[in-house]
């Protein structure tokens, strides 16, 4: 086996990864989501949330993998200034799809989260 066939099957292997995640996360997100709609009626709101956070949970770890898999492929097979360029939009493509995804699934940008959780926390007697 010669490497760049050895380099081809691991990429493909991370492409299976990401198909694999997005698979089991979008299933076990439903299955999540009807086991929490079926007996209670009255918090689909809630149930319906959750499922949206998990299915992009399972996009956005598919999409890491995909991306790894085109990493390996375009580095180490055909290192061209065309395949480069190709993977750097794909990377920004994915960057703009995790941020959004990222903003949908909790409700905030990144660093105001960060920001929040760093912030001690407020005393009754200081406001």
């Amino acid at each position: 086996m010669d490497f760049t066939t050895l380099v081809e099957l691991l990429a493909r292997i991370f492409d299976l990864g990401g198909l694999a995640a997005l698979l089991i996360g979008a299933l076990a997100a439903l299955v999540i989501y009807l086991g929490r709609v079926i007996p209670h009626m009255g918090e689909q709101s809630l149930a319906y949330r959750n499922l949206r956070q998990g299915l992009g949970r399972a996009i956005l770890v598919g999409l890491e993998l995909f991306v790894a898999a085109d990493i390996i492929r375009t580095v180490t097979i055909a290192p061209t200034f065309q395949s480069i360029g190709v993977l750097g939009l794909i990377v920004l493509v994915r960057t703009f799809l995790s941020w959004s995804l990222e903003v949908e699934i909790n409700g905030e940008w990144p660093w105001r989260r960060a920001r929040t959780a760093a912030a001690p926390p407020v005393a009754p007697d200081d406001l």
